[in-house]
């Protein structure tokens, strides 16, 4: 049995129908079982748990051979990511006391980084769950090709894609979240032994010159991509609700500057499926 937190999300779901196709026994946990009716018409068993609540989780992971954990994403976290550490003490709390076979946990890019940011929530994952008795996997893929969805209208309406991925020209890793499902479904499957790190990116790493190319070439008009200036990123995240926009600048930062980086060198990076061509058509698609 293969129990997967955050099934009804884009990479939860590819988790979980990878594991359907090779007829695996999965549990999903969500927190309301409504939410996952879909899954239980297709053979799922279902499990109603809060990240935060140890005791819930517990029982969701009693059994299992294996278990996914996808930690919620806070994206205008308080000072010391006091949400993050709610999730991580339960999660941890739950496994040490559930004792499944092995976990896979999704970590990201640069969850190696000291310097804080909005993926410091990763890094403190990591650092709690390293110390579990079982086998742990943290998953640690790119920045993800889906986050192009909020270009999708400015490059449709206006030709243009604003970037806060600079310089233009410069490339990062990003991947699918059809192949962090898909990969992360192969590790739950494999047996090792101790703490390991699995790095992911798609088939070709990706400039925002790219991207604004890409859109192009799908929407048949002409595309840009242009640089947001530094300086108005505060005022336009406070603008768009964000209380302390801080966190998501350094991430950023990080991205830009290089020390939000895999880890391993590129030779050690596992390499997904996905063309950054195919997520975007379909998101373009979507966007109608």
């Amino acid at each position: 049995m293969y129990v997967i937190t955050g099934i009804t999300g884009k990479v939860g779901g590819a988790l979980a129908q990878t594991l359907l196709s090779a007829n695996q026994r999965v549990r999903a946990v969500v927190r309301d079982a409504g939410r996952a009716q879909a899954w239980a018409e297709r053979g799922c068993e279902v499990a109603a748990a809060n990240m935060d609540d140890a005791a819930s989780l517990s029982a969701a992971f009693e059994g299992a051979t294996g278990v996914f954990i996808l930690p919620p994403s806070e994206f205008d976290p308080l000072p010391g990511f006091p949400e993050a550490c709610a999730v991580i003490d339960a999660v941890k709390a739950a496994l040490e006391s559930a004792r499944p076979g092995k976990v896979v946990c999704l970590s990201t890019i640069g969850a190696q980084a000291t310097q804080s940011n909005l993926l410091t929530q990763r890094t403190l994952m990591e650092q709690a769950l390293s110390d579990l008795p079982m086998p742990v996997t943290f998953l640690r893929p790119g920045w993800f090709m889906e986050n192009a969805a909020w270009d999708v209208g400015p490059a449709r309406d206006g030709g243009v894609v604003h970037s806060f991925l600079q310089p233009l020209d410069k490339v990062v890793p990003m991947v699918a979240t059809a192949d962090v499902g898909r990969v992360a479904a192969q590790l739950l499957q494999e047996t090792w032994n101790g703490k390991r790190v699995v790095e992911l990116e798609g088939p070709q790493r990706v400039s925002p010159n790219d991207l604004a190319a890409a859109f192009a070439e799908i929407l048949g008009r002409p595309v840009r991509a242009e640089a947001v200036p530094r300086e108005t990123w505060g005022a336009l995240f406070r603008a768009q609700g964000t209380k302390d926009p801080m966190p998501r600048i350094q991430m950023l930062d990080g991205f830009n500057e290089g020390w939000i980086d895999f880890e391993g060198d590129e030779a050690t990076v596992v390499k997904g499926q996905v063309e950054l061509e195919t997520v975007l058509r379909r998101l373009v698609s979507q966007a109608g």
